[in-house]
């Protein structure tokens, strides 16, 4: 097997240009070095599949080259390289566009992307929850120390300026606890941040409070003196992050598509059930994190590695693409049933249960079969 992370050309695709410029759930400070990652050149196996994947520099997206690390793609039969992390899913999707990777792991970029005409599929979850709607513990609300917010008390935030990267997940994560809380968008300015610039910007008090996935409330209360979390989680959203591949790759290679879902599933359990080791391993694929901190976000990382699929991905979704359309981030919304392929998730959940016994069990009314259709007007996720 070829156990590679390579850096691709730039993408040639138009189509994602114009399309919704959401950040990916997740950005390292700078880029993982494929010296660094404990991989190799060279393949043994010259019968095994070649596929290629992308991801993001992101705590919750190490399953990819985990799974890699471990052997579970060689076991499983194919021959995959792992692409150098994409700057967004933006860019991940363009390289999907063109088949410079096969599987892509990405979450709210793919709404964009669909609207904008990508016959793009979703047949798996890198995080997420098949069992609820509502998870975001990689989530969390980081303040300054001169900001006046009280710790615990989410609605001390009102009058504050708050960074969030606009129309990405962390921004919906605002709103939604915002409404939760009965307070509305108008009670705090909300200031356009990316994650890298969110340290910076309070530590020069261009905002009081940031709000961001992991690891980077961890690495923004170790470089800010004084700062500290305000909130983590609450299931105020549905983290939405999926495996991405086209329509007519599916279509055409469902074996494959199984045997590269069955060696993530493989490394997701790893990580729940080696949390410490897997942090470590974090550390080494994302080279600018510290071993600690991949240690301590880990911890909530693993309460989202669900790769099932039910009722409630759809609906996490179909909330999910409802809210931007609210906020003007994209020009329409899609039928979710469209861009659902459960039948190899489905089919890998079968044959190996033991991969999944130490997760809760999907409630009664979210299980899905291969002919399920979700109706957002339903209760089908509790």
């Amino acid at each position: 097997m070829t156990r590679t992370m390579r850096r691709l050309a730039p993408a040639a695709a138009l189509l994602l240009a114009g399309t919704l410029g959401l950040a990916a759930c997740g950005s390292d400070p700078s880029p993982a070095d494929p010296e660094d990652s404990g991989s190799e050149s060279g393949s043994e196996d010259g019968g095994a599949q070649s596929v290629s994947a992308g991801w993001v520099s992101a705590i919750d997206q190490v399953g990819l080259p985990a799974a890699l690390d471990r052997g579970y793609f060689e076991d499983a039969g194919l021959d995959v390289t792992v692409e150098e992390p994409f700057a967004s899913g933006v860019d991940m999707l363009n390289a999907l566009e063109t088949d410079q990777i096969q599987f892509a792991q990405v979450g709210a970029p793919f709404i964009g992307a669909y609207l904008a005409g990508a016959d793009y599929v979703i047949v798996g979850n890198y995080t997420g929850s098949a069992v609820t709607t509502g998870i975001d513990e990689t989530m969390a609300v980081v303040a300054s120390e001169s900001s006046g917010i009280t710790e615990g008390d989410f609605s001390s935030l009102a009058g504050t300026r708050i960074g969030v990267t606009v129309g990405s997940i962390n921004h919906l994560y605002l709103l939604a606890a915002l409404e939760d809380e009965g307070m509305s968008p108008d009670d705090v300015e909300i200031v356009n941040t990316a994650a890298p610039d969110m340290a910076v910007a309070l530590q020069t008090d261009g905002v009081d409070a940031v709000v961001i996935w992991d690891p980077w409330p961890f690495t923004i209360e170790d470089q800010v003196e004084g700062a500290y979390t305000v909130q983590r989680g609450g299931g105020h959203i549905a983290f939405i992050g999926y495996v991405v591949a086209r329509r007519d790759f599916v279509e055409e290679n469902p074996e494959t598509v199984e045997s590269f879902l069955t060696a993530r599933a493989e490394a997701d359990q790893w990580m729940r059930e080696n949390p410490d080791e897997a942090g470590e391993l974090a550390s080494r694929w994302l080279t600018s994190l510290d071993e600690q901190v991949a240690a301590d976000a880990m911890q909530f990382n693993i309460q989202q590695l669900d790769p099932r699929l039910s009722a409630c991905n759809y609906a996490a979704l179909d909330t999910a693409q409802a809210t931007l359309f609210e906020l003007d981030a994209t020009e329409g919304t899609f039928d979710v049933n469209d861009v659902f392929v459960p039948d190899p998730m489905l089919a890998v959940a079968e044959a190996n249960p033991d991969l999944f016994s130490d997760l809760d069990p999907i409630p009664d009314s979210a299980v899905i079969g291969t002919d399920f259709a979700f109706d957002p007007a339903g209760d089908q996720c509790p």
